[in-house]
């Protein structure tokens, strides 16, 4: 499968699911090339943007799992170069 390059956005709600959206990343590593993430204190909110370059359905199971945490959404987008 071809490779895309995507940006997942990560908002998290609950700051007990970071840990588990740090793991995930860190299980997905080989495929990132770059993260970035701002603390939103005024909200009590995490906002994280992800850059990967992989297949698409691995940048889908990365979204979906981060999905299915309590407390935290994620959207994605790709574009096939």
């Amino acid at each position: 499968m071809e490779n895309r390059v995507s940006v997942v956005s990560i908002i998290v709600k609950n700051e007990e699911a970071a840990v588990l959206v740090n793991e995930l990343l860190h299980e997905f590593r080989n495929y990132i090339v770059g993260r970035m993430g701002l603390p939103y204190r005024d909200r009590g909110i995490s906002i994280i943007s992800v850059v990967l370059d992989a297949p698409g359905d691995i940048s889908s199971s990365l979204s979906g799992k981060l999905g299915m945490l309590e407390g935290v959404s994620a959207k994605t987008l790709t574009v096939k170069l």
